[in-house]
């Protein structure tokens, strides 16, 4: 089984880790220094959000260069020794790739604007207008129109997030080559994987045909995209990145499919599983705190994906609140959702901070950053609220940095904090440890098939997770109140549930405490 199956994978924002130079932002060092807490919480690999040159307009997903280390971050030493001593304690490396656009300061950009005859004049996509108008009605998903114009090259250039991210010609061949040989560099290196931002927008429609038109929240909803994202030809575009990706053997893929429609989601998977490696499914990330819901979710997606096809689940990412804020900031209930993400077919990826319960915070409209937040304030506060500095200990500045922080840091710190959860057996940092060594210990956690049960109490989630060997069942109670459940045939061994407030066994009864959980292990 691929390692990145059977594994737990830990999402690293490297502005907000930890700062070893004292500038007030996190650095590799930070993620180097911290390799053995991140070994024991037991996690298998790291992905670090962008970490290539860039000017920062959208903190890195702005690139202008992707063959070297943003000096913000560290050497290319660094990240060579970073790769080295987290291989030696068996922890894959996985890097944010993002190539629907590039930054504006890029070579390649500066060069196809300054004229229309230039080699790389072809590289990004140029439009005339439509009078004075830009060439289509195509929307930005950061607001406005998609395309900016230029003076010199007397042609609009399109950028679907900010005019400082334009966007790639994927159609170009030579860009097409240039871009791939982008993988093959990093994985001659050593990294073991991609996250592939927005890989739904790669291709758009070579006429540039204008969207029509829908009802919706923001602008950006206001119109059916789909001309300038999800061409059908992108998905044999994924099967080309899968090839070359694979011929690194134990290497992976997974995609940001920014569409919320799971279907579309699904199709990234490629007809014969030979798409990407794995694929967000984000429509669960906005369930309510209701077990039908998440129950719902959960079929749709199982039901839309081949046996081949391989889950990728998360609670929480660097562009939506936090998971336990979203839920009340319920310890309780953060540890029913934990369980569900440990226990589901897939693959379980982890929010830095996650662990310790670090909340969502409240980030004034003057220290705001986030270029969404700058734009949309009061109406979308922006993302900084889940991209404040990690919660080290109770020392000035959470033990992030010894100057200011370039973010600030949530109140709670003094709370919240590793060094004060790794101390107490109960904390929610042991409860994640625990469930992932769950996970490693039994097969059907890792890789057996999921059917929902058919216990019919509307306040428990319940699953069985089966191999051809042994069969765990899943019980999850959302509830605040106790609930019980009848077991057939037998009791099964209790393999997991909350230490605190344990679920105990009464004659082929299961009790459930508030907010409580049990694993089930049967033998077939």
């Amino acid at each position: 089984m691929a390692w990145w199956k059977r594994g737990t994978i830990y999402q690293i924002y490297p502005r907000s880790f930890l700062d070893t130079s004292g500038n007030g932002i996190g650095d590799l060092g930070g993620v180097i220094e911290k390799l053995d807490y991140l070994q024991y919480l037991g996690i298998d690999a790291i992905w670090l959000s962008p970490v290539f040159p860039s000017p920062q307009y959208d903190f890195g997903y702005d690139v202008s260069d992707y063959y070297s280390i943003n000096p913000l971050f560290g050497s290319e030493e660094d990240f060579d020794f970073l790769l080295k001593e987290a291989h030696r304690r068996n922890i894959r490396i996985i890097l944010d790739l993002v190539l629907n656009h590039t930054s504006h300061q890029h070579p390649w950009f500066l060069e196809s604007f300054s004229n229309r005859n230039n080699p790389k004049a072809d590289w990004y996509i140029w439009a005339d207008p439509k009078g004075k108008r830009p060439p289509n009605n195509w929307k930005s998903v950061f607001g406005g129109s998609a395309w900016k114009w230029n003076d010199k090259r007397r042609q609009f250039y399109l950028h679907s997030f900010t005019p400082q991210q334009p966007d790639l010609n994927w159609r170009n061949p030579e860009v097409k080559k240039e871009l791939l040989s982008i993988f093959e560099y990093w994985l001659e290196k050593g990294v073991d994987g991609f996250r592939l931002d927005v890989v739904d927008f790669f291709l758009k429609d070579e006429f540039l045909r204008s969207n029509p038109y829908c009802i919706g929240r923001r602008p950006y909803e206001m119109q059916k995209h789909i001309y300038d994202k999800n061409r059908p030809e992108n998905i044999q575009l994924m099967q080309e990145i899968r090839k070359t990706i694979d011929r690194f053997p134990q290497r992976m893929a997974v995609g940001e499919v920014a569409e919320r429609n799971v279907e579309i989601a699904a199709a990234y998977y490629g007809p014969n599983n030979d798409g990407l490696h794995l694929n967000f499914n984000f429509e669960f990330l906005e369930q309510p705190w209701k077990p039908q819901k998440f129950c719902r979710a959960i079929e749709k997606w199982e039901n839309l994906l081949e046996d081949d096809n391989w889950p990728a689940y998360t609670l929480s990412n660097h562009d939506v609140p936090r998971y336990i804020s979203r839920y009340g900031n319920s310890i309780p209930r953060a540890k029913v959702a934990a369980a569900m993400l440990f226990s589901l077919r897939g693959t379980p990826f982890i929010y830095y901070g996650e662990e310790i319960g670090m909340t969502q915070t409240r980030i004034p409209k003057r220290e705001i950053k986030d270029p969404v937040g700058k734009r949309y304030w009061p109406i979308h506060p922006g993302r900084d609220g889940c991209r404040t500095p990690m919660q080290w200990n109770s020392d000035l500045n959470a033990g992030f940095t010894s100057s200011t922080p370039w973010l600030k840091v949530n109140p709670n710190y003094k709370k919240v904090n590793v060094e004060k959860q790794v101390q107490k057996d109960h904390s929610l940092f042991h409860f994640y440890r625990k469930l992932i060594q769950c996970r490693k210990k039994h097969p059907p956690l890792q890789n057996g098939k999921l059917q929902i049960s058919s216990l019919t109490n509307q306040n428990i989630l319940a699953y069985w997770r089966k191999t051809s060997d042994e069969s765990i069942l899943v019980l999850l109670n959302f509830s605040s109140q106790k609930q019980t459940v009848t077991l057939s045939p037998s009791e099964g061994e209790l393999i997991f549930t909350c230490p605190k407030a344990p679920a105990e066994f009464k004659r082929k009864k299961i009790h459930l405490p508030p907010e409580g959980m049990a694993f089930l292990l049967y033998q077939n």
